[in-house]
């Protein structure tokens, strides 16, 4: 997978939007080191993400910017798809986790072994956490490629594309050393949660959460589903378009974005907040209990195929959601 390309899981419709306040956890004393690694340069990663957190009255961030060699300076090329990118991550960290310490390594290219490299160098750098909104097609090289994300004591999360089942596994989602994550809708409801959940699907048209079964990862030993690979995900959070960003580098300012780039560094953050962020999966399928469990809705795009539950929600474990989404409440309790 060396010279491949990998894309990253885009926002799945973009808007403009009013100015809106949202509700964010605030924990005491210092932050986790959460590592966002993404593809080139945002030159207004920093100013950008000032402008977020004062808009939503948070404090001012502390950030790091380096490329993927740990350096201030000498950035990659900037790129604007990537930018928006960037800014989605940074921003939905901050939302969840405001007091968190937000490195931002950037890699040289969306190349393999570009990306790789930034991901190892966010671990030496000190992160414990490690978001990762981008993926690409499998390939049987990747199991040598896992070297990458094989740090134990340091939580990697990976979204889990959005281009629905029939894409296939993406990697690195497939990983047997990461946290694959899927993607939801939130819909407001009269219950004790005041919220519900399905599937993201975009009314079965082009972009859905991504799920399936890899052709080439062995299976975890804390996976126990029917599959005799590595199935994706693990976990879910909202993918649906619905998350305010500031973007000025390729944006015009606010907007609305979604996708599973949006599901990881939310996941990423809250196992973070909750004192947990350097667990690997095994803590979600012994921990079921502290998971929203999602019941209803598929990653289905063709209409023809067949409903599994690696494409379609059900109760317990499901590919398009994994267990479900976090509780944060019951997951800081977790063992």
């Amino acid at each position: 997978m060396g010279a491949s390309n990998h894309l990253p899981h885009r926002r799945a419709t973009v808007r403009p939007i009013s100015n809106r306040r949202t509700i964010s956890l605030r924990p005491t004393g210092s932050g986790a080191t959460i590592a966002i690694v993404d593809a080139y340069d945002d030159p207004n990663a920093a100013s950008d993400l000032a402008t977020y957190r004062s808009t939503y009255g948070l404090p001012t961030a502390k950030f790091k910017k380096v490329n993927q060699r740990g350096e201030e300076g000498n950035y990659p090329t900037a790129d604007s798809g990537w930018a928006g990118e960037i800014a989605l991550d940074i921003e939905a960290v901050s939302a969840v986790y405001p007091d968190a310490n937000i490195l931002l390594v950037e890699a040289d290219s969306a190349s393999g072994d570009d990306l790789y490299a930034a991901v190892d160098e966010a671990v030496q750098l000190g992160a414990t956490v490690v978001s990762n909104s981008w993926g690409g097609s499998e390939s049987s090289g990747e199991t040598a490629d896992d070297a990458h994300f094989h740090h134990p004591g340091v939580g990697i999360f990976v979204s889990s594309g959005d281009d629905g089942f029939e894409a296939g596994a993406s990697y690195p989602a497939s990983s047997q050393y990461v946290t694959a994550v899927g993607g939801t809708k939130l819909t407001k409801d009269s219950s004790a949660r005041g919220w519900t959940e399905t599937v993201w699907n975009s009314n079965n048209g082009a972009n859905a959460g991504g799920s399936g079964v890899s052709k080439y990862e062995p299976k975890p030993s804390w996976q126990t589903d029917s599959a005799s690979k590595r199935t994706v995900a693990d976990v879910s959070a909202v993918g649906y378009p619905s998350f305010a960003v500031y973007d000025t580098y390729g944006g015009s300012g606010w907007a609305v974005y979604g996708g599973t780039s949006l599901s990881s560094p939310l996941v990423a953050a809250i196992f973070a907040l909750t004192g947990k962020g350097s667990a690997d999966a095994s803590i979600i399928y012994n921990n079921t209990s502290a998971f929203y469990d999602v019941t209803s809705g598929n990653n289905r795009i063709k209409s023809r195929t067949k409903a599994t539950y690696v494409n379609t929600a059900a109760v317990g474990y499901d590919g398009p959601t994994g267990w479900g989404t976090p509780n944060a409440t019951a997951l800081a309790s977790a063992e």
